[in-house]
């Protein structure tokens, strides 16, 4: 079996970016959510939620709008998940519920109705397939870059990129303006903020309902870029994995970047490696699971040496100190 590695690489490269922007995504939601001080364990349900509001938006509309229905699929998938986070904040904020169960009701929730909609909807158990996703592109001039050209900016979907360019905005927010100083203060020290006269319950609610849109965004590039209808398997543990790389990261914006372009990486590998010849024997079992056995390594080695924010799933009530 001959192998060549520059073209392997050229082929990892792009797949590594594709199956990371989802993480990176959801993960980004998890870390306004957790710097608010409200656990958001229902990433993966919100995924769903986005996923299905996408590709039903994109099936329905792309008729009479084309190529451009999938955009607007995402920004309905990007509504759809901010909307069914407010259920998680209202009971994780206004009651003071457990945050873990409220975000596991999400989860559970998401599976059981956008399988019941998807029903009433098409009539199956799942979207019909769309005709227009987020196909592949070459970026224009940069893709003609010897080598680096071939392995980054060729073949790729621009949403990988538009999300690191996310990143990276998150970044300045989170840590160079007064709403990213009031979001980490609620985080940290709700008492203090709250004597300094900010709105405690207002930081919180605006947290969990940008994790909601953040991970509505990564469920509906996931499903656009990597599938041609919405099922119930259609997210499959990623939005756990972005809870693992918002730990892995250390709920900052640079170190979730990372974190999902590894697992990522490691997803993408999981699907290539037979071609690797002293891998390709192996059973194909081992790469399906190769992703979530990374996770695991990872949060074993990484998770004791990272600090949460203090307040993070302490409900809040006014007047504490």
């Amino acid at each position: 079996m001959d192998f060549n590695f520059m073209k392997f690489i050229s082929i990892l490269i792009p797949m590594t970016l594709t199956s990371a922007a989802p993480i990176i995504s959801a993960s980004l939601g998890g870390l306004f959510s957790e710097r608010s001080g409200v656990v958001n364990i229902g990433l993966e349900g919100l995924m769903m939620i986005g996923a299905f509001a996408a590709a039903t938006a994109t099936v329905l509309i792309e008729g009479s709008l084309g190529a451009i229905s999938p955009w607007i699929g995402i920004l309905i998938g990007i509504i759809a998940g901010g909307l069914v986070s407010i259920i998680h904040a209202y009971v994780s904020i206004n009651l003071r519920a457990d945050q873990v169960i409220s975000g596991t009701a999400i989860n559970l929730l998401a599976g059981g109705i956008t399988i019941y909609l998807a029903q009433i909807i098409f009539h199956q158990q799942r979207t019909k397939a769309f005709l227009y996703g987020i196909k592949k592109q070459n970026i224009a001039g940069l893709s003609n870059i010897p080598v680096l050209g071939d392995m980054f900016f060729s073949r790729i979907h621009i949403t990988s990129y538009l999300v690191i360019a996310i990143v990276f905005v998150v970044w300045y927010v989170v840590y160079k303006t007064p709403f990213g100083l009031r979001l980490r203060a609620v985080g940290e020290h709700p008492g203090a903020a709250d004597s300094m006269g900010i709105n405690v319950y207002k930081m919180r609610y605006i947290g969990v309902i940008l994790s909601g849109m953040f991970a509505g965004l990564g469920g509906a590039i996931m499903v656009l870029t990597q599938d041609i209808q919405y099922t119930y398997a259609t997210i499959h543990g990623t939005g756990f994995i972005a809870l693992a790389a918002l730990i892995f990261g250390k709920w900052h914006p640079i170190g979730v970047l990372g974190a999902g372009l590894f697992f990522g990486f490691s997803q993408a590998l999981g699907i290539i490696a037979y071609q690797i010849p002293f891998l390709s024997k192996l059973p194909q079992e081992f790469f399906w699971a190769f992703p979530y056995i990374l996770t695991i390594i990872a949060l074993v080695l990484f998770s004791g040496k990272s600090v949460a924010p203090r307040a993070v799933g302490k409900p809040y009530e006014k007047g504490e100190r």
